[in-house]
């Protein structure tokens, strides 16, 4: 298929899911906020980045995604760089360094085939495990850092017992899947930021994006890339390139066709190589992000597109003026928003049982009988699969590293493979001798 009739292909695709369900894919759009605007705001207010050019870079990202892949692609922040700037205070240059340094590296890994290499070595199980680790992160965050500090009943405009009333909806929501939970509740929260702002101090004025190109000092790219950009590498290749493209295989099995590796990483390392530029904050594509869209709606690019423009107009028309607005945002609303996503996208681990390890063409020997095996070892290999996922899950949660919960999936897997590695290996080493003996005998 040329690039023209995919376009067109993913094109239709994307109008006719939009004119089918508007309401659901606009709600979708907004599935991933609880991720992006806390870590935007933040990073925004310390000076880390330019938020105009973040929101013009970011939006432009979920327009193309939105019109090449025909998915809802998140775009989202990258957590490591964000989470290390905002608490070591980083200048503009430094995360445009670390920015940068992540745009060549995951480059030069899609250029050189590794990207693809590792989605073919890496078991499924591990994936699984990272992108199920990455789900409970998200809920816990959400009741730790969200809803956990508010009161039962103060502040008025945001306590734990509007929580309790989100959540309930979203129960609702979960009966009548055409609710637009998402739409509906972010509007909520916007009309109360919007009512607490016009009584409290103002807001700012609205003004046209000025952009503006700067360059890193050596310092800066220093700290950028060894502070920042290393810590970053191993969550961007798991969670931001092979668990999303796994999970896109998962929730659109049919159609449109599922983003490749290489692909994706060529997506994340244009995007930050152009924005970085002009200090937007460094992004990715995260299966946190996929699966939030999807829970409420989401099912084509038409979302990601419609969030897309609605940022790319704030960015240039409205910049700055919009963080005292979404500083107000309910916590309480966010928080559920954020909870939803992450029991999503930990969902996917039900079904890692039926799931084939991608380097499963090495596990059958050649002496195993297909009716013993499946009798003797299938339930085994099942019971195997959910303690690699699990051992990862517990790596991510514990160290909060998916880097450790990678490492320590693989080496389980490794372990409980080795049995049968080594017997594969004696195996075929009495028969390369039993073929010597014979040639022997035949030469005799």
């Amino acid at each position: 298929m040329s690039i023209r009739q995919h376009f067109r292909t993913i094109t239709n695709h994307n109008v006719r899911t939009f004119r089918s369900s508007p309401l659901a894919e606009l709600s979708g759009s907004l599935g991933d906020l609880g991720t992006l605007l806390p870590l935007m705001i933040a990073m925004a207010l310390g000076g880390s980045i330019d938020l105009p050019a973040t929101l013009v870079f970011s939006g432009m990202t979920n327009i193309f995604t939105g019109f090449y892949y025909g998915i809802p692609l998140p775009v989202q922040p990258m957590k490591a760089i964000a989470a290390i700037a905002i608490s070591r205070n980083f200048t503009k240059q430094e995360t445009m360094a670390a920015g940068l340094t992540m745009g060549i590296v995951v480059f030069a890994l899609s250029a050189s085939g590794l990207l693809k290499w590792l989605n073919r070595v890496v078991p499924a199980p591990v994936v699984k495990g990272i992108q199920v680790g990455a789900g409970l992160a998200l809920v816990i965050s959400a009741g730790s850092t969200m809803i956990k500090p508010l009161g039962w009943a103060t502040p008025g405009y945001d306590n734990r017992l509007l929580a309790l009333v989100a959540f309930a909806l979203l129960g609702v929501a979960a009966l009548v899947p055409r609710l637009p939970y998402a739409l509906l509740v972010f509007t909520i929260g916007l009309v109360m930021a919007a009512a607490i702002s016009s009584s409290g101090e103002s807001s700012g004025h609205a003004s046209l994006w000025h952009p503006s190109v700067s360059v890193p000092n050596s310092a800066a790219w220093r700290t950028g890339a060894i502070e920042a950009a290393i810590p970053q590498l191993p969550l961007t290749t798991l969670n931001s390139i092979l668990a999303v493209t796994s999970l896109a295989a998962t929730l659109f099995p049919d159609f449109p066709p599922t983003p490749s590796t290489t692909s994706i990483g060529f997506s994340v390392a244009i995007a930050n190589l152009i924005g970085c530029w002009f200090g937007a904050m460094p992004i990715c594509h995260g299966s946190g992000g996929l699966a939030g869209q999807y829970r409420f709606g989401a099912r084509s690019g038409s979302s990601v597109i419609a969030l897309g423009l609605v940022k790319l107009i704030l960015g240039l028309f409205v910049g700055e003026a919009i963080v005292p607005l979404l500083q107000r945002f309910p916590k309480s609303l966010l928080g559920v928003m954020v909870l939803a996503a992450g029991i999503e996208l930990a969902k996917v681990g039900q079904n890692v049982s039926d799931t084939e390890t991608w380097d499963s063409a090495a596990d059958d020997t050649e002496h195993q009988q297909p009716a013993l095996r499946s009798k003797k070892t299938v339930e085994q290999e099942r019971k195997d699969k959910w303690m690699v996922m699990l051992v990862t899950v517990a790596g991510c949660l514990a160290f909060k590293n998916d880097a450790v919960g990678f490492s320590a999936g693989m080496v389980w897997h490794w372990s409980l493979k080795l049995p049968g590695w080594l017997e594969h290996y004696r195996y075929g080493q009495v028969r390369l001798e039993s073929d010597h003996a014979s040639l022997e005998v035949r030469g005799e």
